[in-house]
């Protein structure tokens, strides 16, 4: 016998097209049982009187079960989703945090090094500016000084002899004193600059005394004071060489008391 006409039979689920078959069976068996002959003609089976509740209850379960169990995955794959994609956004900004701080280091750094490179330029440019002062100032002081020795004067007399040859020979650091040299060309010249000796050892060997302190040319030439003259008899250059022998023979122009 064909099965009725249910509208929308074909929207239906499997179990629910399970179900409808069912009761519509359940239907026909009942209408006939109801033409059977030799059956209870009083009695009235129904479809309602079949055993349909229990075929719809256990389709129901059985598509709750279902759609639970597919809601469960769906639920736990947009769990993992949002995990995976939450752990991806951690992983950037931390990436990002390091590259920013990984940058500011650098900078820094960079920053630093600028800091101290300039530091050093600026102290070695001050350093350098100093030096240039002070060379400057020890030239402008020499300067001062050379001037001031040359604007001095001395007067043409043994005096003013003695007393520039004491100049000279504290510039070149020999010893003497005023009253030592003067007291040996006293004995030696009598203050004479154009004094000579042809008469002694020396003369007789070709090299007399001459000058205000009596020395002879090898002396005066191994002892001579840079800046005064060549010339024996020149008063200064006379003495400074006559004391610079005796500095380096006696220890002073001042120790000598006698022929030297």
């Amino acid at each position: 016998m064909p099965l009725p006409h249910i509208p929308g039979y074909n929207r239906l689920t499997k179990t629910h097209k399970y179900s409808a078959a069912g009761i519509a069976a359940a239907g026909a068996a009942a209408i006939a049982f109801a033409v059977v002959p030799g059956g209870d003609a009083g009695a009235k089976t129904t479809a309602q009187d079949l055993p349909n509740k229990p075929v719809a209850l256990t389709s129901q379960k059985a598509d709750a079960q279902a759609h639970h169990e597919v809601l469960a995955k769906q639920s736990a794959l947009a769990a993992k989703q949002a995990k995976d994609e939450a752990a991806k956004k951690a992983a950037a900004k931390k990436a990002a945090a390091e590259a920013a701080a990984k940058k500011a280091a650098e900078e820094a750094a960079a920053k630093k090094a600028a800091e101290e490179a300039a530091a050093k330029k600026a102290a070695e440019a001050k350093a350098a500016k100093e030096r240039a002062a002070k060379q400057a100032a020890s030239r402008s002081a020499t300067r001062i000084e050379t001037v001031a020795a040359e604007k001095k004067t001395y007067p043409d007399n043994l005096d003013g002899w003695i007393r520039e040859s004491l100049d000279i020979m504290k510039e070149k650091g020999i010893p003497g004193s005023y009253e030592g040299i003067h007291r040996n060309i006293i004995r030696e010249s009598g203050g004479n600059p154009r004094a000579i000796n042809n008469w002694d050892i020396n003369a007789r060997n070709g090299v007399p005394s001459k000058g205000l302190l009596q020395v002879i040319a090898p002396t005066f030439q191994a002892y001579h004071v840079e800046g005064t003259s060549w010339d024996p008899y020149d008063p200064v250059a006379n003495i400074t060489a006559a004391c610079n022998y005796a500095a380096d023979r006696y220890g002073s122009m001042d120790n000598v008391n006698g022929p030297y």
